[in-house]
């Protein structure tokens, strides 16, 4: 069955850096782009980066350009997000999710999520 177990969240001051890794398992990793969600209490879930099988193709959120980079290494079957000059709006719970096909709502699976927080 298909699984995707992220890790690497926690308390961060602004300005810090960290590293999200979700390790998947259960399908060709290859086969499948991948992607990191965020969402805050009460509001909806925003797509933050996405990143084609091969890694060829990428894209981010506006407000996460030039900060984050999201990777990925076949041979470990992981996807990483590296999230530099972070900021107190960066706080939400991350999601890894796997895409169907390339586009914002092709999602059919995802992680339980990892807790960001940037804050003094």
């Amino acid at each position: 069955q298909v699984q995707l177990v992220e890790s690497g969240g926690g308390l961060v001051q602004p300005g810090g850096s960290l590293r999200l890794s979700c390790a998947a398992s259960g399908f060709t990793f290859s086969n499948y782009a991948m992607t990191w969600y965020r969402q805050v209490p009460g509001k909806e879930r925003e797509l933050v980066a996405a990143i084609s099988g091969f890694g060829s193709n990428t894209e981010y959120a506006d407000s996460v350009k030039g900060r984050f980079t999201i990777s990925r290494d076949n041979a470990k079957n992981t996807v990483y997000l590296q999230m530099n000059s972070l900021k107190p709006e960066d706080t939400a719970v991350y999601y890894c999710a796997r895409w169907r096909y390339w586009g914002p709502n092709e999602y059919d699976y995802w992680g339980q999520g990892t807790q960001v927080t940037v804050s003094p």
